[in-house]
């Protein structure tokens, strides 16, 4: 299935992708879309679900969606109370953050639960093995949750700018899998009206927004650059 690049949604995790992100240079290589976020320092979890409802209902076909790190916690989280997920086709996900372990569930507040239900579209979840905001097992466990294809990208630390990935050629491969392999799905079409979803949690979100609420396999690569 072809997809716009408008319709490939770009989820950074916390503080956003820097310059040097492969998600960056994504964008501006292939022109995919950027969810921008209100607040990247200060995450709110209802906030941000708010953000990504909204542009999914208003992208005008189906989407994909690109996740690292917070990203990947808030898919799974969007999936689980949206009423429009039949509007995404596949998603990417990698390196989710584990907002349940202390340390980060203290920076990161009403993060968790992390939301654990098969997602409703075919997913792949790339992990390293030596990432210190989620454990290899950690990993596991997520994507054999949400039913993703899970993928072992070796050591290459959060898969980020400071793994020496560049425009990380591998991972668009694998996106290029994804939108390959999406069904085309009448039912993404923007013709047909979106169902109204549950609200905002109370308390969750900084400003008002619009309702709504396995397998395994290796790839050897070489280890971080310095």
């Amino acid at each position: 299935m072809v997809f716009k690049p408008s319709n490939i949604l770009l989820l950074p995790g916390w503080q956003n992708s820097g310059p040097g992100h492969w998600q960056s240079l994504w964008q501006a290589r292939h022109g995919y879309r950027r969810v921008e976020q209100h607040d990247w320092l200060r995450p709110l979890r209802g906030d941000w679900t708010a953000r990504l409802e909204e542009t999914v209902v208003d992208a005008d076909g189906p989407v994909l969606l690109v996740a690292h790190s917070l990203g990947c916690i808030l898919v799974a989280w969007w999936a689980a109370h949206s009423a429009n997920t039949h509007r995404v086709q596949g998603a990417l996900l990698v390196a989710p953050g584990d907002v349940e372990r202390a340390d980060l569930a203290a920076q990161l507040h009403r993060w968790g639960p992390i939301a654990r239900q098969t997602l409703p579209f075919p997913a792949l979840l790339v992990a390293s093995r030596n990432d210190p905001y989620c454990s290899w097992a950690r990993a596991q466990g997520l994507a054999q949750s949400w039913g993703a294809r899970f993928i072992d990208l070796g050591q290459r630390g959060h898969i980020n700018a400071q793994a020496g990935l560049g425009d990380w050629q591998q991972g668009h491969d694998w996106l290029h899998q994804l939108a390959a392999s999406a069904p085309t799905d009448q039912r993404a079409s923007p013709s047909v009206p979106s169902t109204p979803s549950v609200p905002c949690p109370a308390g969750r979100c900084a400003t008002p927004k619009k309702a709504y609420s396995n397998g395994h396999e290796k790839t050897q690569g070489p280890g971080p650059r310095p």
